[in-house]
């Protein structure tokens, strides 16, 4: 065990910098069985290193990571080294990549009811389904890591600490909260370059962006897709075709029958297909309101903005890229999003309230209808019912 010990200490000290993140807050660190899922690329190895670092004493080896990708792990169970590790003191075990693991969820449930005075953190694919997983569902708290907010990404790149609003909270004092910010820094010279390179937290390294997230989109594709969703590998170029047409007219209207004979697979694999790509983070879906999978959704956007400059690699509007990046970040605050009856126009659903948001360039001369909210590109500070968009990226 001392190698672990040794790797522990040495990535624990060699973190570069300490990003905060939201969700180290969030979480309910008493609970004993912690599942903290994400997108390849959005920092979890980085977050339980983080962790250890901020909670733990090196020197007292009452914490430990362990990336299950170790070749150690192929004769060696989860549940007779969780038992040493307890035997020596051992209080905490950050396990990353679980899912490399076979039968992890059955040997995280025997560590759960063996070790009652150990804590399991645990990392995982967002297409891993941790709410319906027999062993697991009544015992683990499940958390979301995502990419960077708006916010996170103007407090690394400025060394800012400005923090997250609920939406309620931005709708009522937008301007006041707008113009607090402003007078520290003009949000509208950063927010294309966030679109551009600012979601995942890699933009820091000294590496071509958009090479490294095209290598990330294809890891995503081969296995956290394929491999969890045991697809097999012939269909892995159909699964790219499809992700790549619809990069192509997004946000758009997917036509499915098309999209069929294009990839050469049916309708209904169609519709399962991009179920998996929302659920790996890659596309986000728009229903009607009344609806939802596995209808044909209305409309498909690309998760992220960042997303959108790698595969489409032609100009992108500047709607297309406005609307992305309103649906990414108030869906990353855990509302609700539904299509409203014309397009740029959003019904957002955020505990018991119901907006209805219109997406806009600019602030346009027609009339202004005093039961919409609009979130106007080209601000600094709004009034009234009218909010600058960058400003919904303060959500997280």
């Amino acid at each position: 065990m001392e190698p672990f010990f040794r790797t522990h200490k040495y990535l624990v000290e060699h973190l570069e910098g300490l990003i905060p993140r939201l969700l180290m807050k969030q979480i309910d660190w008493s609970q004993r069985l912690i599942g903290i899922k994400g997108t390849r690329g959005v920092g979890k190895t980085s977050f339980l290193l983080q962790y250890a670092r901020e909670f733990f004493d090196l020197d007292k080896k009452d914490c430990l990571y362990i990336n299950l990708n170790q070749f150690y792990f192929t004769v060696r169970t989860i549940t007779s080294f969780a038992k040493e590790f307890v035997e020596r003191g051992g209080k905490t075990l950050l396990l990353d990549q679980v899912y490399k693991y076979p039968n992890w969820s059955k040997e995280l449930r025997e560590c759960y009811e063996l070790y009652p005075q150990l804590k399991i953190v645990f990392t995982g694919s967002t297409v891993m389904k941790l709410d319906e997983d027999e062993e697991l569902s009544s015992i683990v708290s499940v958390y979301n890591l995502r990419g960077f907010s708006f916010r996170e990404f103007l407090n690394i790149l400025l060394n800012k600490n400005f923090e997250h609003y609920s939406l309620e909270e931005l709708i009522a004092n937008h301007q006041q909260i707008a113009e607090e910010i402003c007078k520290q820094i003009n949000p509208l010279d950063h927010l294309w370059p966030y679109m551009h390179h600012g979601y995942y937290p890699f933009f820091l390294e000294k590496k071509n962006f958009s090479e490294n997230l095209l290598k990330t989109v294809n890891m995503m594709l081969e296995v956290d897709v394929l491999s969890i969703r045991q697809i097999e590998l012939t269909y892995l170029p159909k699964l790219r075709k499809l992700l790549y047409l619809l990069s192509l007219s997004a946000p758009g209207k997917p036509n499915i029958s098309q999209l069929s004979i294009d990839c050469e697979i049916s309708r209904a694999t169609v519709t399962n297909y991009l179920e998996y790509l929302r659920s790996a983070r890659l596309i986000n879906m728009l229903y009607r309101e009344g609806e939802e999978f596995p209808k044909k959704p209305d409309l498909v956007y690309m998760h992220n903005t960042n997303l959108m400059f790698p595969l489409k690699m032609t100009p992108i509007a500047d709607q297309a890229l406005r609307e992305t990046f309103f649906y990414n970040q108030i869906h990353h605050s855990d509302s609700k999003l539904k299509k409203a009856s014309k397009s740029g126009m959003f019904i957002v659903e955020d505990n018991e309230n119901k907006y209805r948001f219109k997406i806009e360039g600019q602030r346009s001369r027609g009339k202004n209808k005093q039961e919409w909210l609009y979130a106007v590109g080209n601000l600094e500070t709004g009034e009234k019912n009218i909010i600058p968009l960058w400003l919904f990226g303060f959500l997280y």
